[in-house]
């Protein structure tokens, strides 16, 4: 099968003279085209999919436009991942072929994936506690089993991901999609879920405000779960593109706000929710009192930390779940304000409005009944030979406009 490989020499082009960073390390990047062998059944109980629509993640676009930062080279999660890899992990896909002891799947059956690589799919008995609980993304096994080490398809070497013709899968990690929801909505339930974790599990006060911080997926499927779960909330947003900014107030933000100078989004946020400007002999203000109570960070970089604390108000809570390369940053609010700065990863078995199920169900279900829509964000789609134009778009997306990108097997 044809798939997009990262861990292979790379196939350099060139770039005008004043391209930007990322497109300058796209064109060494080491990544490429194979021709790979097609996909076995891992175990018994795993199938074959055929994907049909794969989103590009964050995580992935950081790795293939080498966007890491500085000092990350010791990155603990360095840890969870085998070379080479066939990454994608946001699949919409058809079951092409069913291990003996596969259930709950038929052939043909149009289904999104689950990616978490945990205690089920690797075969270990039993289950940790973490899998035990519907906790998955954070399953002791990651590295365990004779699987390759990966937390998700797409990071171990023997579980390729979505941008290939085949996909393995484990049946647990697959749901079916209901004929009323199309390939292009459906293909957002993992970024969803990302969001619904976070915010079910640091919910805000039932008329509270608080700050989305960034309007890429993570940020704009957090603004679709506040006004679906939490429509008294009040939400404010930091977009940095104008296409992001134009969908957060599509989706019902009630402020939103460009991503700099820094200083602006403070004072905006203080004369929008109240609060208090305290200046220090330099750098940022603080506001204290503050007016937010919930930050969800969706960038997770040390300058959005800084905004992100100086706005909280005593005691609120900062959420990270965006992923970037570490950095210094000035965090004497964090304690001062008794801040309780929390890390969010992925997702697993949620409750929302009482019932307890795996978010992609929840996701699902929002969907089918109307509640949410996230089709307008998907905004480019290539072929998988095109590969490097929908990495392009994202790497320049000022002028593309691109919020989610995706690659098209149809």
């Amino acid at each position: 099968m044809r798939a997009l490989v990262f861990g292979v020499p790379p196939e350099p082009f060139e770039v005008p003279d004043d391209a930007n960073t990322l497109t300058r390390n796209l064109a060494h990047s080491p990544v490429g085209l194979r021709d790979v062998p097609d996909p076995q059944p891992l175990h018994d109980d795993w199938v074959i999919t055929r994907p049909r629509l794969t989103g590009i993640c964050g995580s992935d676009s950081k790795q293939i436009l080498l966007d890491f930062g500085e000092g990350d080279t010791d990155n603990a999660m360095a840890a969870f991942c085998s070379f080479p890899q066939v990454m994608g992990h946001e699949v919409v896909a058809d079951v092409v072929a069913l291990g003996p002891t596969a259930r709950g799947l038929e052939i043909g059956q149009r289904v999104v994936l689950n990616p978490w690589l945990s205690c089920g799919p690797r075969g270990i008995e039993p289950r940790c506690p973490a899998c035990e609980t519907g906790d998955y993304s954070l399953c002791w096994s990651f590295t365990d089993g004779d699987i390759k080490p990966g937390i998700h398809t797409g990071v171990s070497a023997d579980v390729t991901g979505g941008y290939a013709e085949l996909m393995p899968a484990h049946d647990s990690m697959l749901f079916a999609v209901p004929d009323s929801v199309p390939d292009e909505v459906a293909v957002f339930a993992d970024p969803f879920s990302v969001s619904l974790h976070a915010i079910t599990r640091h919910p805000p006060p039932p008329t509270g405000r608080v700050l989305v911080y960034g309007a890429g997926s993570l940020g704009l499927c957090a603004v679709a779960v506040l006004r679906a779960l939490y429509p008294q909330v009040a939400v404010a947003v930091v977009a940095r593109f104008d296409a992001q900014a134009e969908l957060a107030r599509r989706f019902g933000a009630d402020k939103v706000l460009a991503h700099e100078p820094r200083l602006a989004v403070i004072e905006e946020i203080v004369a929008w929710g109240g609060g208090r400007l305290r200046q220090p002999l330099q750098g940022l203000p603080m506001a204290y009192p503050g007016p937010i109570d919930v930050v969800y960070d969706t960038v997770g970089k040390p300058e959005t930390f800084e905004v992100g604390v100086r706005v909280l108000a005593s005691r609120g809570t900062l959420v990270k779940a965006g992923v970037h390369a570490p950095g210094r940053w000035e965090w004497s609010p964090l304690y001062f304000k008794e801040i309780n700065w929390v890390g969010s990863n992925a997702f697993g078995v949620e409750e929302v409005s009482g019932e307890r199920k795996h978010a992609i169900a929840h996701y699902l279900d929002l969907a089918a009944d109307g509640r949410v829509n996230l089709r307008p964000m998907l905004t480019h789609t290539f072929g998988l030979e095109q590969w490097r134009g929908a990495f392009l778009a994202i790497a320049n997306q000022g002028e593309s406009g691109a919020v989610k990108v995706a690659i098209d097997f149809r």
